[in-house]
């Protein structure tokens, strides 16, 4: 499609921020339409990206997994998490990669707690934590 749909909504927001929301004639109207065009403002960032950053994170804990399942005493989360290695995407549409990563948080946190329980280092999933907080940072407008 050309445009494409970040490219529809930025240029949305832009023209509701600056030309629309001064031309509303209450402050609350002007705020509102001032905190619509920041939405679709990002909106637009994450439409770019979303695959990406849905693929990376489900990749980087799917390796965390490979990695610490090999350590793991407890039979079925070891199990989980060679499960979860080695399985791959089945589709690269968001609404898929959004259930691969929730289905993977949740072996994510099972682990961490495990790994906190046990008194192992709990590094490797905060490393992966961080990385996947800075890959969700957005850029306010303005």
């Amino acid at each position: 499609m050309k445009p494409e749909a970040d490219q529809i909504l930025m240029f949305s927001a832009i023209k509701l921020a600056s030309e629309y929301a001064p031309q509303i004639p209450t402050q609350y109207g002007q705020g509102m339409a001032q905190v619509v065009a920041a939405l679709m403002f990002m909106s637009a960032q994450e439409y770019d990206r979303a695959a990406d950053i849905r693929a990376s994170e489900n990749a980087d804990m799917r390796a965390l997994f490979k990695l610490l399942a090999p350590q793991i005493a407890d039979a079925g989360l070891r199990r989980d998490l060679e499960t979860a290695a080695s399985a791959r995407e089945e589709s690269l549409r968001v609404s898929a990669l959004n259930a691969s990563n929730e289905h993977l948080r949740k072996i994510l946190i099972r682990l961490h707690a495990h790994l906190d329980e046990t008194g192992t280092d709990t590094r490797p999933v905060w490393d992966v934590l961080k990385a996947m907080a800075a890959r969700r940072t957005l850029t306010l407008p303005g």
